[in-house]
């Protein structure tokens, strides 16, 4: 099994922000009624992204940029938009009503310099029917249109809301030659290589859905088989070496079957493929020789992998109080109350299994350290233990979540998250953490990934023992970006026990009786999680042999 140390996993989240950021801006021809302007743009993927708030001026509507929550609100007479970064999507506003309606984009927006950058393929009948006035892109000639023709502002409460399971599909995919932009009409229209802390990533950018490729490594070349997909030459001329990769040969077996070759030199040790969520690319990964397995030769595994520690993270703390209840209870006493009931019962009754608390009184313990005091006692499960809430109190929304590390999937997911990781402006340098990005969850992933089963198994046998035996009810397994699972190196999940914005659950948190509730709800999974991790390693140390 490998092991990570937190610093090495954070050094992973290299957010495509940085890139997007060093990227040239360029500028976009919009015809404003006649008057001839241009908007900055990128363009990404396939995708033109462009500043939310230069469109806003030349719709001549007011915005307002929270810097904080990387939020754009453009508002307009009738109506508002409200973008934020690194989110797929957007809220409509009806200002007659105050009615709202929340729309998916197939692609996340971007934040760049203060500015959330749009997708606007996407987005330009939102900013139509917010505007009341028409709004044509040609994505083709790269040019905008903001007509006279009336947009019916109603039209922004009829617009169908997206399937939430929609695939991307980029649009006119481009390549660069010199300072010229043109469409590609090859399946695979161009390749980035970049050095990561963790190894080097390929990006195979294609124009449309293709399998993940077989791929190989044999005398330090790397073979990337692409049968039934074209590739452009352009890949071999516009090459840039970067980190193990040295250089590139494009090999055409036959029409429609091409083979990639890619020198690579280093420390390198094993390769992933994986499809990018956000578009149609494949990424490649060529790890460090830091990931390969540090106890391989272990005369006993099984006593290296013993079930024998287990973490509790009580969360918030100190000067981080967390939510706030109805009644002012203060989330991080109720997390730490439960936290140490939990760590009680198992002290009594799995005497095998040390204890390891991330705090035990009332202190403020940075995220980044939480998963340092995890992986430094070698911990074999991680509990990050916190309380929900809703901006509405006492609302009728209530239940138990257990949360597992991957993208948020439903903008209440995300909002957790949000709120869990926004912790950070308690610390000294919260600039040490990234974005949980899509594409960075790929390389999160390959820390994680072996984990996984174990955390999903523990998850299950939670929700099923909180079922069973808390009067909170369950809400059931999700997933969401939480920076303090990213940092431990083991199974972990995060708890929300239940809404402090709701009367029942807050008083039940708040009461003794039903924090030792949830403390042997969760203490009866561990012990069952424990009896499933020793099977599983036993079998694995067999297999082996």
């Amino acid at each position: 099994m490998i092991k990570f140390s937190p610093k090495i996993i954070f050094l992973f989240l290299l957010t495509p922000l940085i890139a997007a950021n060093a990227q040239r801006m360029l500028k976009i021809s919009v015809d404003n009624k006649g008057e001839e302007a241009v908007l900055s743009y990128i363009s990404r993927m396939g995708n033109v992204y462009v500043s939310g708030k230069e469109m806003a001026a030349l719709l001549s509507a007011n915005h307002y940029f929270n810097k904080d929550a990387a939020k754009l609100e453009i508002k307009f007479a009738a109506a508002a938009l409200k973008f934020t970064a690194k989110n797929q999507f957007v809220i409509t506003t009806k200002k007659s009503d105050n009615s709202q309606i929340i729309y998916q984009l197939p692609v996340s927006t971007l934040l760049i310099n203060d500015d959330v950058f749009i997708p606007l393929v996407y987005c330009a009948d939102y900013l139509s029917a917010a505007c009341g006035t028409k709004i044509i892109f040609d994505s083709k000639a790269k040019n905008i249109k903001i007509t006279k023709e009336p947009f019916d502002e109603d039209a922004l409460f009829q617009i169908p809301i997206a399937d939430t399971n929609i695939k991307p599909e980029p649009k006119n995919p481009e390549i660069k030659t010199g300072e010229s932009l043109s469409v590609s009409k090859y399946d695979i229209y161009g390749i980035d290589v970049e050095e990561k802390s963790n190894g080097t990533l390929i990006r195979l950018k294609s124009s449309k859905k293709i399998n993940i490729p077989r791929h190989s490594i044999n005398n330090n070349v790397l073979y990337i088989f692409l049968p039934g997909a074209s590739v452009t030459p352009e890949v071999v001329k516009n090459f840039k070496a970067a980190g193990f990769v040295k250089d590139i040969k494009r090999t055409v077996i036959a029409q429609k079957n091409y083979q990639l070759e890619f020198t690579i030199a280093g420390e390198y040790s094993t390769t992933q493929a994986f499809k990018d969520t956000e578009s149609n690319d494949v990424l490649i990964t060529i790890h460090n020789k830091v990931f390969t397995k540090t106890h391989e030769d272990d005369a006993d595994p099984t006593s290296k992998w013993k079930f024998d520690v287990v973490v509790i993270d009580a969360g918030h703390g100190g000067k981080d109080p967390g939510a706030i209840g109805i009644t002012g209870v203060k989330e991080k006493d109720l997390n730490l109350g439960i936290a140490l009931k939990l760590g009680k019962l198992i002290e009594q009754d799995m005497s095998d299994v040390k204890i390891i608390y991330t705090r035990n009184t009332d202190n403020f313990v940075e995220l980044y350290k939480r998963g340092k005091i995890a992986n430094e006692a070698d911990g074999k499960l991680f509990i990050s233990i916190h309380c929900n809430s809703l901006p509405k109190k006492g609302s009728e929304h209530r239940g138990f979540e257990v949360y597992l590390l991957r993208p948020g999937r439903t903008q209440d997911a995300i909002e957790i998250a949000e709120f869990e990781n926004s912790v950070i402006k308690y610390e000294e340098n919260p600039n040490r953490y990234q974005k949980l990005t899509d594409e960075n969850f790929i390389l999160v992933s390959m820390a994680h990934s072996q984990y996984m089963r174990f955390s999903e198994k523990f998850s299950d046998m939670l929700n099923q023992e909180w079922k069973k035996s808390v009067e909170i009810p369950s809400l059931g397994i999700k997933q969401a970006g939480f920076y303090v699972l990213v940092g431990a190196s083991m199974p972990s999940v995060l708890i929300e026990t239940g809404f402090l914005s709701n009367r029942k659950d807050e008083e039940h948190l708040a009461s003794k009786e039903g924090q030792a509730e949830v403390a042997h709800s969760i203490f009866n999974s561990i012990k069952k999680y424990k009896e499933f991790y020793d099977r599983e390693i036993a079998i694995s140390s067999e297999n082996k042999k």
